[in-house]
């Protein structure tokens, strides 16, 4: 069974730890977390992952931010990108969608539909 590389990324610790933990559950999935959009950067870089699921509002580097610079890494370019966010208005929506991401999931999420979700985005 092929293995799927997850990188999560969301500035509160306690949505990180239950995400990469309802993530592990599915077996193929091998998941990491990030804390910020520059150590997603760099976790990216070196581990190039097949999804990035990506908060958007955080300090410093926010999602769309974060999105941008991983498009200008030549490692990265293509790895799908899909934002984890409260703000689901159709417009909101529409803004990320233009800005490259596959996709958004709303915030707070379903920790027991997670993996399905993530699973759902890669095989597109």
């Amino acid at each position: 069974m092929a293995t799927h590389r997850i990188l999560h990324v969301d500035d509160e610790a306690d949505i990180r730890e239950i995400a990469v933990m309802c993530l592990e559950l599915e077996p193929s999935f091998e998941v990491r977390g990030a804390s910020s959009g520059a150590e997603a950067l760099a976790v990216a870089s070196e581990w190039v992952p097949d999804l990035v699921l990506l908060d958007v509002m955080m300090p410093g580097m926010d999602g769309p931010e974060t999105l941008r610079r991983l498009r200008e890494d030549a490692r990265t370019a293509e790895v799908p990108v899909v934002f984890m966010t409260a703000r689901t208005q159709s417009a909101d929506v529409e803004r990320f969608l233009g800005l490259g991401a596959l996709g958004v999931i709303p915030k707070p999420f379903d920790p027991m539909a997670l993996a399905g979700e993530a699973r759902s985005y890669l095989d597109r």
